[in-house]
């Protein structure tokens, strides 16, 4: 069984990190969350003078079978269609990777289509989606398992490229229906409070949908009455969603950062943060966006979003759009003067 040796990232420079930030030319606190994220990046580094080299965008398609229960309002087929379309860059998710430098690579978990045409998305194929959650589990332990350690694979290609900074998106119609019931189960909250429009249900959309999850956690409990975090993700997941959660494990082992998305890539890191608490040191929160939950959600981590934009396009958009505040944080710290370099009289 695939395990991680997460460590938090030793704290014994944290003082003159914080010195040296403190005595850049301007208030002390005045760049508020760069000043944070500049301290973060820092310490995962171990580094007065942190970089971001390489970044690369880890897009994970795979369809679900509560999707079966009309759960969403995009019917399934739309999952292999995206993903097509991300192959022509004419997705969302390109048009970011472009504008802000990240290696884009599209990845096959379990999309219910053959895309073996199409080779620049790379075939890691587990089964044609997972099963029906509202009768049996989504996948076994093996498919588990392999998930885990085509995610882990990915991001180690990635920092043999010279990656320190790892971003994940994902595709595949119904997947906020698991991260909805991950949400409640990890966070011990009422399911009803975690269960949202998705790609845009109605009302009388959200409530089946919230009737559906509703047994499917009933039928869970009473077929695996003493279950752990290791079983609730696998009872549940998506194949791209637990890809995610052995990606940012592996970047978390590796010391890379890990740009964190939405409401589905932040179940994920919901969902690895009880696998492995010191996961959350490597973190960096792009957004919170507008599907019912997330924001109760990242406080279950106690996370600080970067942007409030109102996004709920998922693929990893949130968090790519919020690059360039990671990017401000890095430079602040390189290329600011401080007092005595700049010439510039200590005002407080």
């Amino acid at each position: 069984m695939i395990s991680f040796k997460i460590e938090k990232p030793d704290q014994g420079m944290k003082d003159v990190l914080i010195d040296k930030i403190n005595n850049l030319n301007k208030p002390k606190g005045s760049l508020g969350t760069l000043e944070e994220l500049a301290l973060q990046i820092g310490l995962v580094q171990q580094t007065l003078k942190p970089m971001l080299s390489h970044p690369c965008h880890l897009l994970l398609g795979a369809d679900h079978g509560i999707e079966r229960e009309h759960v969403s309002v995009s019917p399934r087929e739309v999952t292999w269609q995206q993903m097509i379309n991300f192959t022509r860059g004419g997705g969302g998710v390109n048009m970011f990777c472009r504008q802000h430098g990240f290696k884009l690579i599209e990845v096959d978990l379990g999309v219910d289509y053959d895309l073996s045409a199409y080779p620049s998305i790379l075939n890691r194929k587990i089964a044609k989606g997972t099963r029906n959650f509202l009768y049996e589990a989504a996948m076994t332990e093996s498919e588990m398992e392999k998930a885990l350690e085509i995610g882990a694979a990915l991001v180690d290609q990635c920092k043999e490229e010279g990656c320190n900074i790892i971003c994940l998106g994902e595709m595949g119609i119904g997947n906020t229906s698991p991260s909805s019931i991950w949400m409640s189960l990890f966070g011990n909250l009422d399911l009803k409070v975690c269960v949202g429009a998705g790609a845009g249900l109605d009302n009388p959309g959200i409530m089946h949908k919230y009737e559906v999850l509703k047994a499917s956690v009933e039928n869970f409990k009473q077929q695996c009455p003493a279950f752990d975090a290791r079983e609730i993700i696998r009872w549940f997941g998506g194949y791209e969603m637990v890809a995610a959660i052995g990606a940012m494990c592996r970047a978390a082992e590796q010391k890379m950062l890990i740009l964190v998305d939405g409401f589905i890539m932040s179940a994920c890191m919901l969902a690895a943060s009880r696998l492995y608490p010191e996961i959350l040191n490597y973190a960096i929160f792009g957004h919170v966006g507008d599907e019912s939950g997330h924001k109760m959600m990242l406080q279950l981590m106690n996370a600080k979003p970067l942007l409030a934009l109102g996004l709920r396009l998922g693929e990893g958009t949130g968090a790519l759009c919020a690059y360039p505040i990671v990017q401000s944080a890095v430079r602040m710290i390189n290329e600011m003067n401080s007092w005595e370099t700049g010439g510039v009289t200590k005002y407080f």
